[in-house]
């Protein structure tokens, strides 16, 4: 038995496929984790929500910045964006039932037996692992209630781009969502930087990778990301673990085997669509 991380998928069976082969998955013992990002940019989007939807019990997910938009864009909030491959999603005869098992998903999933916690985006040097999980359900229970319309309907903005206990409402959800979802730089303080998009030399002065800063998250902890693809998968940090390669983009759909750490990945041979 062994648990693989995947990195961001973006909506890209095939290389998912391919992926499952090499590392030679066996769907009866290993178990597959998925770092966010499922949807989006890649042709396969339908298709890929529905595998992934099918793999059952063996899986566990955490949503990404996609999933919530898609989430969003399906109750009315939010417009479609140029590249978006949402469409045939939004259109399926099965789109309810898909988006009903995706606001099902955490925001964040901890294993205490492999000690490793899985976001999309990573834990800013603020949280510990108790306040990240605790957070994550305020979120989680929202997008599972009766009024997940009036969280979608708030959901976007750069604003607040820095954690405080005193936060309430829809900029303390907000703000959470950021983190987990959409952070990739923030200064000393966990002050978010939402704009900056590359890799970690073009940081703004005063900011700098969120992993860079000591954490509260006990060292022996791994933590495992996607979100960031111009990190090429390296951070420098042992126990930080990033794992958007760039599968969209022409790079390759990469695996972490939790039980060694070894790595695996394959080449990615598809044509995004609406580059």
């Amino acid at each position: 038995m062994a648990t693989y991380v995947i990195g961001d998928l973006q909506g890209c069976l095939t290389p998912l496929m391919q992926l499952l082969e090499h590392i030679q998955y066996r769907a009866d013992q290993d178990k597959l984790w998925f770092a966010g990002d499922l949807i989006n940019r890649g042709p396969e989007s339908l298709e890929t929500l529905r595998f992934i939807k099918s793999l059952g019990h063996n899986t566990k997910v955490v949503l990404g910045n996609h999933d919530l938009h898609l989430l969003a864009v399906s109750y009315g909030h939010g417009k479609l964006k140029r590249g978006d491959t949402l469409a045939e999603i939004l259109t399926a005869g099965d789109r309810d039932d898909l988006m009903d098992w995706l606001r099902q998903q955490p925001l964040c999933h901890y294993d205490e037996q492999l000690n490793t916690v899985m976001t999309h985006a990573g834990i800013p040097p603020c949280w510990d692992l108790k306040k990240t999980q605790t957070l994550a359900k305020e979120v989680e229970d929202k997008l599972r209630s009766d009024t997940v319309d009036d969280f979608f309907a708030t959901m976007y903005g750069n604003t607040p781009n820095q954690w405080d206990d005193k936060l309430t409402g829809t900029d303390r959800l907000r703000t959470i969502t950021n983190y987990l979802t959409r952070m990739r730089f923030c200064d000393e303080n966990s002050k978010l930087d939402l704009e900056s998009k590359e890799g970690i030399s073009t940081a703004t002065k005063g900011y700098a990778a969120w992993f860079n800063y000591p954490t509260k998250v006990p060292s022996d902890c791994h933590i495992v990301f996607g979100h960031w693809a111009a990190l090429e998968g390296k951070t420098q940090q042992e126990h930080v673990h990033a794992l958007d390669t760039g599968c969209v983009w022409g790079g390759s759909l990469t695996a972490l085997r939790l039980e060694d750490r070894q790595r695996f990945s394959t080449p990615c041979t598809i044509n995004r669509k609406n580059s």
